[in-house]
């Protein structure tokens, strides 16, 4: 078997293929970084070593510079983040650094479904637009963290834009401030992702502080539609103090179905729980009596090596 009997380590960019005086104009009058590096590679290495075979492991220059080049212990350069200034201090004294913006966007085509005038039932239809859109996004979200080494996304928001494009299509985006610990302890989530949170930077703190840790963020959708009354009934009922049952059961029935597709994205995560449940009612265009419920939520799990006990909240007299 053969024996390496030398190595090197460069990262190619597409200005190496500009003519030096070209290269030079871009960077200040400075040659790049790169050209020296080759200089050296032939110099200390392919002059002076014996060798018969020569293996390049090729890569593309963007994973190099960030998994190489730029994987150091403590990250040091410029993040951006939409963090306030208490979740800055907050995140950075549980032990994590911020290491960039994270987004992920999916646009998307939400198809059509007919409902019944007096019939109330789930729009399946419309429910799986409205999640597997949601899902590319955060998936996408989830890449660019995974990208920068971090260990998660914190203050995850989800939002749908609506443009001029068309009635039936909205961009769905996901955006988050991805954390990577400064000591390298492990806090992603078991499938070796960063785990999301949409918790923020204090309640973020507070829950370190309880000895649990995100996991993931789990989210259930159902867009309903809510059967109308018939004009019989609807007079019947004029002025008088009355349960409206169809509307109530309709509306118990959806808000349980979004519930429980959240609590099974939890316990695919083995979580111990949910915190921070948001349970949002939005019609999205659709009319009155159609109607998405969309739950959404931080799972959980107790931290390694924690003894489970919480420390005693600490007064703060406010002089504002």
């Amino acid at each position: 078997m053969g024996e390496v009997v030398g190595a090197g380590l460069l990262a190619h960019v597409p200005t190496i293929m500009l003519p030096r005086q070209d290269r030079l104009d871009l960077n200040e009058g400075k040659e790049i970084s790169l050209v020296p590096g080759l200089e050296r590679l032939r110099a200390e290495v392919f002059e002076v070593l014996d060798y018969d075979t020569v293996v390049v492991f090729d890569s593309h220059w963007f994973t190099t510079v960030e998994f190489v080049v730029s994987a150091h212990d403590v990250r040091a350069g410029l993040f951006t983040s939409d963090l306030s200034v208490n979740e800055f201090l907050l995140i950075k004294q549980a032990g994590f650094d911020p290491v960039g913006l994270v987004v992920g966007s999916s646009i998307y085509h939400i198809g059509i479904q007919l409902a019944g005038w007096k019939k109330s039932q789930e729009m399946t239809v419309l429910s799986e637009a409205m999640y597997g859109a949601r899902q590319l996004a955060m998936t996408r979200m989830e890449e660019e963290a995974d990208q920068l080494g971090a260990d998660g996304v914190v203050g995850v928001r989800l939002d749908i834009g609506r443009y001029e494009w068309g009635q039936d299509m909205a961009e769905f985006i996901a955006i988050g401030t991805a954390v990577k610990h400064r000591e390298g302890v492990l806090h992603r989530a078991p499938n070796g992702r960063p785990f999301t949170s949409d918790l923020s930077g204090q309640d973020f703190w507070t829950l370190l502080r309880t000895g649990h840790r995100p996991v993931g963020m789990v989210m259930g959708s159902c867009v309903y539609h809510v059967a109308h009354r018939g004009m019989l009934k609807s007079m019947a009922q004029t002025g008088r103090n009355v349960e409206l049952s169809n509307f109530t059961q309709a509306l118990y029935d959806a808000r349980e179905l979004a519930m429980e597709r959240m609590q099974s994205e939890a316990q695919q995560l083995s979580a111990e729980g949910i915190v921070g449940v948001d349970l949002q009612e939005k019609s999205h265009g659709w009319g009155s009596h159609t109607i998405e419920f969309f739950a959404v939520g931080t799972a959980i799990v107790p931290s390694e090596g924690h003894d489970g006990a919480i420390e005693a909240p600490t007064p703060v007299l406010d002089l504002s």
